[in-house]
């Protein structure tokens, strides 16, 4: 069985369609918003026509923030009013120091708005209901102002201004006038060059029109991120006024210096061209690798993807080896070994010293004991023939020899106890004093010479720095 729903009453529907249009007409005409929350209130008074209506907008920097409520005239006068305005949360705070005038809008527009300034953000704030006074607002320009200020002498003062301007846009310049400017305006009138500049303004305005876009910031607040932190930077600068007044004395004075080098600064000018060139062909090479990067982000993007889960593979692998090096563990360990490692750092110190030595021992060895092993003696007529180590090895087979005795079970040295019929006289050894012998055959000499005294021994001087002896040099001394 089919079950039939109740429709809604002729009567019903029109009261409902009814209250629907008169809730929407409410809204359209400015009536305030149900359960939503009370606007701020900043009343405004002026004296002269605002020429305002109902809703006029509030605009702080071009942006709306507002709308015009209300414009009271005040009793007794015919042009001051009392204009009150709803302010949005987009245009506040508003200090005490705000103003606000009435700026004609822009021709599609048409009639006026209030212009709006905040004030600084070191004065007071106001509170919703309050009222800027006369000295903070301004009204608008009315024509008929304009008109009266236009009097016969300053129409012809006007008309002269004209004039001048006229002819200075039109008149060619005199020759060598325009030595100065760029050739391609020379000989040209003011009009003319200024014909000229406009082949450029396309350009100028497409540059101006992306710095514009650039300062608006990639995200929302950018600009007013930028405006709270130039007010930190200019409230810290304020705050050191000692350390800005020397700053600017120090620009002062490098002003100057630039000033007094103007030739050295107008070369350095010239020479930014062909700098700008050079970057400009920089940036293109630059520009020109961003195809390539990005190639190279797409590729590494899957390794990229796997780094989450190896990170999260190695943090089981993190907690043992954090364990592994605990107290412990290896911190135990380490603890034990300091001992060792400091016995052993003392050992390493000793062993550097002893390898030092052993250095300077080695290199006296190869700078001044081979060679000096390796000289061969020359002594006519018993020169040997052989290198002095040599000699030293032979002379010790020969002692060897001397000194053994008959059944070989110990040594001693036989001597000739007797001399020959030449006496012999050292001279005086010190404390022993002079020695005395005979000899078979007159002594011929001594080598080397005795000097007289030991010589110096210098122990500062490292060994491998002396020359190696010349045995050959030794000097013969006389016989005894």
């Amino acid at each position: 069985m089919r079950r039939h729903r109740a429709r809604v009453s002729n009567l019903a529907a029109g009261l409902i369609a009814a209250v629907v249009v008169a809730l929407a007409v409410y809204l359209a005409f400015g009536g305030p918003t149900p359960f939503a929350g009370s606007p701020f209130v900043l009343k405004a008074a002026f004296t002269s026509q605002t020429e305002l209506h109902i809703p006029s907008p509030v605009r702080i920097a071009g942006v709306d923030v507002g709308q015009v409520t209300s414009v009271q005239r005040l009793p007794g006068s015919t042009q001051a009013a009392v204009v009150t305005m709803h302010i949005n949360a987009n245009g506040l705070p508003i200090h005490a120091n705000a103003t606000a005038a009435i700026q004609s809008r822009i021709f599609l527009e048409g009639n006026f708005y209030v212009d709006l300034r905040p004030g600084s953000p070191n004065a007071p704030l106001l509170a919703s209901g309050a009222t800027l006074p006369v000295a903070n607002t301004s009204g608008p320009v009315q024509l008929d102002r304009v008109l009266a200020v236009l009097t016969s002498n300053t129409r012809a003062n006007l008309q002269t201004l004209i004039q001048g301007f006229g002819a200075g846009l039109n008149n060619p310049p005199t020759p060598g006038q325009d030595a100065t400017q760029d050739p391609s305006v020379r000989g040209l009138t003011g009009g003319q060059a200024l014909n000229e500049s406009l082949r450029y303004s396309a350009n100028a305005f497409k540059a101006s029109a992306i710095v514009n876009q650039a300062l608006l910031g990639i995200e929302p607040h950018d600009l007013s991120r930028a405006i709270a932190g130039n007010e930190q930077v200019f409230r810290a600068l304020a705050s050191r006024q000692a350390a800005l007044q020397g700053f600017v004395t120090t620009f002062d004075a490098t002003m100057r210096a630039l000033a007094a080098r103007q030739q050295d600064l107008s070369d350095t000018i010239a020479a930014l061209p062909p700098l700008l060139r050079t970057a400009d062909r920089a940036l293109t090479s630059l520009d020109a690798s961003f195809g390539p990067t990005r190639q190279f982000a797409r590729t590494i993007l899957p390794g990229v993807e796997q780094l989450d889960p190896t990170i999260g593979a190695a943090l089981p692998w993190l907690a043992q080896a954090t364990a592994l090096v605990s107290q412990q563990e290896l911190g135990g360990l380490a603890a034990d070994l300091t001992p060792a490692v400091q016995q052993t750092a003392r050992t390493i110190q000793a062993t550097n010293a002893l390898l030092s030595q052993s250095g300077a021992l080695a290199r006296c060895v190869t700078h001044n004991l081979v060679p000096t092993g390796n000289q061969v003696i020359q002594d006519p007529p018993v020169s040997s023939g052989v290198p002095v180590y040599q000699e030293l090895l032979q002379s010790g087979v020969g002692i060897a020899s001397a000194a053994q005795n008959f059944d070989g079970n110990g040594r001693y040295l036989r001597s000739t106890p007797a001399g020959g019929s030449t006496p012999v006289q050292t001279s005086n050894l010190g404390s022993q004093g002079p020695l005395f012998g005979n000899a078979v055959l007159a002594p011929l000499g001594t080598r080397p010479a005795w000097p007289g005294k030991a010589p110096a021994l210098n122990s500062s001087t490292p060994c491998f720095q002396n020359a190696p002896p010349d045995l050959n040099r030794v000097a013969t001394g006389a016989g005894p």
